[in-house]
């Protein structure tokens, strides 16, 4: 029976399972950064100091805020389905570090105490359909948390959140077939590979914008933070949920921004790879690093810039914008790479 995927390195089963644990201990930690970052670039561009109450210079407002969630009592309407009640924010959470499991930060294996580890949880030759198929996955902790509460508040947001995911993946993977097709591998570290010379955003400059307009529709950010309803006096599918299931979707968020950056900068910025620099295999996770920093910085500067867009207006523009760019950037591309 031939396997439906090979893995790019192969590695004792003791580091396998460390590099799990690794993966979900620095998604984890890495939220309360990516909070606290974003809170206090907020407050610089609005002009206020942002957190600067718990420790020092405000670097503990996030575990606080975190404690407190955990400390409330937990609770669920009478007619809940309670198993899926509970599962639901689980979904989310888990479908989002498994992402973050996929994003390579090296290339080649390094040495580690004698053993070479990859800088990646897992290097798949179909890495990208591991990506889109936990994307879709995690859709579910959505709808199943509305429709599990009972509800007609949080079912209606759930169907609401639902359309909105289902309608920008599909702008957003046809996004990705003009890399695709120019890396002619759907293997993430390959694709970076195939931009030690010249990154992909440049080439691939439509199916950049359109990818990263549709990925801030996927991961719930301004100006398409249409999912938890701000505007009405309910959370959307979250209406139910409160202390630490609530703290689970709010992990899922962050995880997704974290992942957002990091895959911009895996399919269009190179990766690893610096222009004209040859640099040692050990700056190779710190180029990542500081490249991810630098898109979650823009999507945290489109949130402070942007109003939010009605929802008629959220689906008319991926159905009749994003989708008709997304499919002509793939059909140009496959055009120029047969005829070049």
């Amino acid at each position: 029976m031939p396997l439906l995927s090979t893995v790019g390195y192969y590695e004792p089963w003791y580091v396998q399972i460390l590099k799990a644990l690794v993966v979900f201990g620095v998604g984890f930690s890495l939220v309360p950064l990516a909070l606290l970052y974003e809170r206090k670039l907020l407050g610089r561009f609005q002009n206020r100091p942002g957190p600067n109450r718990v420790g020092p210079f405000g670097t503990l407002q996030p575990a606080a805020d975190i404690l407190k969630l955990l400390g409330k009592e937990q609770f669920r309407p009478t007619n809940a389905i309670g198993w899926l009640f509970i599962l639901s924010p689980l979904v989310a959470m888990v479908c989002a570090l498994a992402t973050f499991m996929l994003i390579p930060f090296s290339g080649a294996p390094q040495d580690i105490l004698g053993t070479p580890v990859g800088l990646y949880g897992l290097d798949s030759d179909i890495g990208l359909l591991i990506v889109f198929a936990f994307a879709s996955v995690g859709s579910y902790g959505v709808l199943l948390g509305g429709w599990s509460s009972a509800s007609k508040y949080s079912f209606l947001g759930a169907m609401r959140a639902a359309a909105q995911l289902i309608s920008y993946e599909i702008a957003q993977g046809l996004a990705l077939l003009g890399v695709i097709i120019s890396a002619g591998t759907l293997s993430l570290t390959e694709i970076v590979d195939e931009q030690s010379a010249l990154w992909f955003v440049i080439p691939q400059l439509v199916g950049a914008i359109t990818f990263f307009i549709a990925t801030l529709a996927e991961i719930n950010r301004t100006p398409f933070d249409l999912l938890e309803a701000d505007s009405e006096l309910v959370a959307g599918f979250m209406t139910e949920y409160g202390g630490g299931r609530f703290a689970l979707y709010y992990v899922a968020e962050y995880v997704h921004l974290i992942v957002a950056g990091g895959l911009f900068t895996t399919l269009f910025l190179g990766g690893w790879h610096l222009p004209f620099v040859d640099q040692p295999g050990w700056l190779d996770p710190f180029v990542v690093l500081a490249k991810t920093i630098v898109v979650v910085t823009f999507i945290v500067w489109i949130r402070a810039t942007l109003p939010k867009l009605r929802y008629d207006q959220l689906m008319t523009f991926g159905w009749k914008v994003l989708l008709p760019i997304a499919t002509v950037n793939a059909l140009v591309t496959a055009v120029v790479v047969v005829a070049w």
